[in-house]
């Protein structure tokens, strides 16, 4: 019990509880520092007028007419992800098309469709899937009335 009074023995242990102390903070902050933070994953779907802005869409073509458009894709799932792209027409598939991007990696592709049919309110949707999934992860859609030509 005599060695618990000196006061060489308390300031040791003082020291070396200090030393665990300060070890166990740097390498606290080092794990913080190099584990990256990991935020909210999704995946951005987009489609844009011929002019890269969000207006002067296709809406009001004649049979026969181009529509263009541009469809974009922005991956920030934390992974590499392989997405299939289908357009649809009033239901009827026009294009499908693969796309494989890593993490934060974008796609941005004009698509052009042609109004075959006469007829108001034909919805064009441009659907997303995930590889190996059968059901829509993103979806978007447009209104497009077509006249008769002329």
């Amino acid at each position: 019990m005599e060695l618990w009074r000196t006061g060489w023995d308390i300031n040791r242990i003082l020291t070396v509880i200090l030393l665990i102390s300060i070890i166990v903070s740097i390498c606290m902050v080092v794990y913080v520092i190099v584990t990256p933070k990991q935020g909210e994953k999704f995946t951005e779907f987009y489609i844009l007028g011929i002019n890269e802005m969000a207006d002067e869409y296709p809406t009001q073509l004649t049979v026969g007419e181009d529509g263009k458009l541009i469809i974009g894709v922005v991956n920030h799932e934390y992974a590499d992800v392989s997405y299939r792209l289908e357009a649809k027409l009033d239901g009827a598939i026009i294009h499908t098309e693969q796309i494989d991007l890593a993490h934060d990696e974008a796609w941005e592709e004009p698509f052009t469709f042609k109004a075959t049919v006469e007829g108001a309110d034909q919805k064009l949707e441009p659907l997303l899937y995930r590889e190996g999934a059968d059901e829509v992860y993103r979806s978007l859609h447009l209104w497009v009335d077509v006249a008769p030509p002329g």
